[in-house]
């Protein structure tokens, strides 16, 4: 698994990973519906590896639905009906870019580029949205975050909604950039979400910094 095998076997070894490893465990053996698949978990720390890493999108827990969830925040695989919050999202680009984005809502291509799709809590319950919060994920999250904050390259955070925000703390604003809006789901959307040009903004960084911008279009 890249360059995260250290902080991850770290973690490992700790009382509250092996609690909340236990746990998880006991509820997909008694049957209960765990998104995403187990071998999927960590699938935005496989995709980037830290040292490629120019954008974090922090998301809130995985989508809940079946067939949804995939590892990557906010991404669903081809075929997977486009949820609430991803449509959402596609419309800032849309306004902000003038970008026409597709049907499907596999981020994957963005995830290769260094767009690190991370959840606070990296599993949920079926139907039952952050289901699987205080069980230890928001800790492993928090390693995740503080590690990120001592890399030398400058990151870009894109904090949308609550949980994602209470992670600024952990993040020098000195070293780093931290965008933040309220959670693109219907519900809050429109306080902020919409016109907060998050996408266009960080490519403006990038580029001011000699390094590549993020091709947000999927279509390509």
């Amino acid at each position: 698994m890249n360059s995260w095998n250290i902080l991850i076997n770290r973690e490992a070894e700790k009382d509250y990973f092996k609690q909340l490893k236990d746990w998880l465990s006991s509820e997909r053996k008694s049957g209960v519906p765990v998104y995403p698949p187990e071998n999927e978990v960590f699938a935005a720390l496989d995709k980037t590896p830290p040292d490629k890493i120019k954008i974090v999108i922090l998301g809130q827990d995985p989508y809940h639905s079946t067939g949804q969830a995939n590892g990557l925040s906010f991404s669903v695989k081809e075929g997977i009906k486009l949820p609430p919050s991803l449509k959402n999202i596609y419309k800032e680009i849309e306004q902000s870019l003038n970008i026409k984005m597709p049907e499907y809502g596999d981020l994957s291509s963005w995830a290769d580029q260094g767009v690190l799709l991370l959840n606070t809590v990296l599993t949920v319950e079926h139907s039952k949205p952050q289901s699987h919060r205080n069980r230890g994920w928001e800790r492993f999250t928090d390693e995740i975050i503080m590690y990120l904050n001592q890399l030398k390259q400058p990151i870009i955070f894109f904090l949308w909604g609550a949980p994602a925000q209470k992670k600024k703390k952990l993040i020098d604003a000195n070293q780093h950039i931290i965008f933040s809006a309220p959670h693109p789901s219907p519900l809050s959307a429109y306080r902020g979400f919409f016109g907060c040009e998050h996408f266009k903004k960080a490519n403006e960084i990038l580029s001011d910094n000699k390094r590549k911008e993020i091709n947000w279009n999927l279509s390509q």
